[in-house]
């Protein structure tokens, strides 16, 4: 008997931003002016084309991201979300996040977005006071920052908010501190991000010119250490790299990126991975704004690859992925994907992270230790 496949996790990517932040490489755009009406009816169209041939898959989440969706028009978010849960059938857990900035115009659409259908908001609150919120380009300040986590509580069950560290010259101390001060404000999630440098970033620049932006590698290490063990007495656990929650309130959308299951993405360089007549696909729309609105009005999509995807890759990307998860990757994954197991890695690297402490096999799962994930690039180099 063949089980029924995980939920479909759908993506909605709105690129615009009112600013672009100087560490952010993502696909973000200022623009003058949005034609809201053309964006929905494009966005819809979108949707609805991307979804052929999935009608009979269930809904588990629905993300928007970006960018700063609390930009979108509160009736194109409503449409949006009335008309995927129209074509697929939601679980009763349907959950459906929002991105947002907390600027007193973005929160005084709250009730809106609530009222369409969203119950969980995620706010790029990035820092607790105002120096660190100007070094890193925020338009908001502190003040604003717990007001809009203040409201947010009145409208959504659900709340997340995002802060980044390892910031020049930020100490252990001071982290712990500010740690402590968002357990106080937030509802049960929490998503910490190290400070990196990215190319093509206003701050990759400035990096370049001489400038120093963040802590030092074994400061920006005692600062993880300090997260970890902080929060998981506050009763908020690491379930992934950069992500703490109580226990039950892990985001299930991005649960399903880090547990291989099938996810739509629409929108400006969005990214998919669908499982359609038993092949695994991986799919990427336009990047640049206007040419996906050009090609969704022209085509009804804006698909720019679609690569079906091969065991070995499959693998590789399973392991990418999962193994971000405290809960590790299980061997029946694989095999369900792949066919293949854990005797597809080189035993004497297993053994060799294993006896570092890096690395776990046990009860037909690996896991990666709280170390290993703190240098996950390099032991996934290793493993693969």
């Amino acid at each position: 008997m063949t089980s029924s496949p995980a939920p479909l996790a759908l993506y909605i990517h709105w690129p615009f931003c009112k600013a672009k932040c100087p560490y952010c490489d993502f696909n973000s755009h200022v623009r003058d002016g949005i034609d809201q009406p053309r964006w929905r009816a494009a966005l819809l169209r979108e949707l609805e084309t991307s979804l052929v041939g999935l009608e009979d898959r269930s809904l588990g989440s629905i993300f928007f991201g970006g960018g700063t969706p609390s930009l979108m028009d509160p009736d194109t978010t409503a449409a949006l979300i009335a008309r995927a849960t129209e074509i697929l059938v939601p679980t009763n857990t349907l959950e459906v996040t929002l991105e947002a900035n907390p600027t007193s115009v973005e929160a005084e659409r709250f009730a809106a977005y609530h009222q369409a259908g969203v119950n969980r908001v995620s706010l790029g609150i990035q820092a607790l006071d105002d120096a660190s919120l100007k070094f890193l380009g925020r338009e908001h300040s502190a003040t604003e920052a717990i007001a809009a986590i203040d409201l947010a509580r009145t409208h959504f069950p659900r709340l997340s908010f995002d802060l980044i560290y390892a910031r020049k010259d930020q100490t252990p101390e001071a982290w712990a501190e500010e740690l402590s001060r968002a357990i106080d404000l937030t509802a049960d999630h929490l998503s910490l991000y190290q400070l990196t440098i990215e190319s093509g970033t206003r701050f990759f620049t400035r990096e370049k010119l001489g400038e120093t932006l963040t802590v030092e590698e074994e400061v920006g290490a005692a600062l993880y250490e300090a997260t970890q063990e902080r929060l998981g007495a506050l009763g908020l656990p690491a379930y992934e790299i950069s992500n703490h929650a109580r226990p039950g309130a892990e985001s299930r959308h991005n649960l399903a990126y880090w547990r291989y299951q099938d996810y739509v993405g629409i929108g400006p360089g969005a990214h998919g991975r669908e499982t359609r007549q038993g092949e695994k696909i991986a799919t990427v729309r336009h990047r640049l704004p206007e040419r996906w609105l050009t090609s969704v009005e022209t085509e009804g999509h804006a698909l720019a690859e679609r690569e079906i995807l091969d065991a070995e890759r499959q693998y590789h990307e399973i392991l990418l992925m999962g193994l971000r998860l405290t809960e590790g990757v299980p061997e029946s994954r694989l095999k369900a994907a792949t066919g293949r197991g854990f005797d597809m890695l080189d035993p004497d690297r297993l053994a060799a992270l294993e006896e570092e402490g890096y690395a776990s096999l046990s009860k037909d799962c690996l896991i990666v230790s709280e170390s290993g994930r703190q240098r996950l690039n390099a032991v996934l180099s290793y493993l693969l």
